[in-house]
């Protein structure tokens, strides 16, 4: 003996017999109510979550498309934005009373000088919460050629800087920017030390001939100019050469590349 009742023995197996001749339910399949048509089940979820075979719903590319270009406005591209608007009020404080007025050239140093710290700001915070758009990287730049730009081209028409220096701080600027977007297709030409170098020795350079300085200070500034000239000029020919190495290098793969598609 199994210690098992005849009448439970004989439940259970009717049971079985019973749950055997019905079918599992489906999740996605409703019972059926006495009464009440049964309901098609709806299409089944794309890989991406949206109903209708991965179709998104009306609208939703309009949707991101209108976030993605919310994110144009962050604090990077604000303080970019900045830096476009201080230019126009730059030049205006510089020439201000004919551009000789100490005061007012102590106010046109104070907006270089706000436009050259958010240049240093705006960069780090983009890369730093992934923060970069197209917009920035269009914008940061110009801003940057923009206001410095201006300050070169507001000294030399008051006389008090030689226009050999704007030309050749402008001309190198302008000259590097283009050949950047030459030479894109074979790669990007790291910014180097002495590049950053450069443009720290620019803006204190610049600076302290915006400002009416006398004595050994008006000095001092002519031999930081000078040697904000130098680094312009080498670091010029440097990123030439960087250039000139990217296209060769990029020219070479192209090369290769086909030669071995057509093997």
């Amino acid at each position: 003996m199994t210690g098992v009742p005849a009448s439970a023995a004989n439940g259970s197996s009717g049971a079985q017999g019973a749950t055997s001749d019905v079918p599992p339910a489906t999740p996605d399949v409703p019972a059926a109510v006495p009464g009440v048509p049964p309901v098609a089940p709806g299409p089944a979820p794309g890989p991406d979550g949206c109903h209708g075979g991965g179709k998104p719903p009306r609208g939703a590319k309009i949707a991101a498309a209108a976030v993605n270009q919310a994110s144009v406005w962050n604090i990077a591209n604000l303080l970019t934005m900045l830096r476009l608007v201080l230019v126009p009020g730059f030049v205006a404080l510089m020439l201000a009373d004919g551009g000789y007025d100490p005061a007012w050239r102590a106010f046109a140093w104070a907006a270089f000088a706000v436009a050259m710290i958010t240049d240093l700001f705006d960069g780090h915070l983009a890369r730093a919460y992934d923060l970069v758009t197209d917009f920035g990287k269009i914008a940061d730049p110009i801003a940057d050629k923009a206001i410095m730009g201006a300050a070169l081209i507001c000294l030399s028409v008051l006389g008090d800087l030689p226009w050999w220096v704007t030309i050749v701080i402008l001309g190198r600027e302008l000259g590097i920017t283009l050949m950047r977007f030459l030479v894109i297709r074979y790669g990007v030409i790291p910014a180097s030390r002495g590049g950053k170098l450069k443009t720290l020795t620019q803006g204190v350079a610049v600076g302290m001939y915006v400002l009416a300085l006398t004595g050994w200070l008006a000095t001092l500034r002519f031999w930081v100019m000078a040697a904000a000239v130098v680094l312009t000029v080498v670091t010029g020919l440097d990123y030439v050469r960087q250039a000139i190495v990217l296209r060769r290098q990029g020219i070479a793969e192209r090369k290769a590349a086909a030669e071995e598609t057509e093997a």
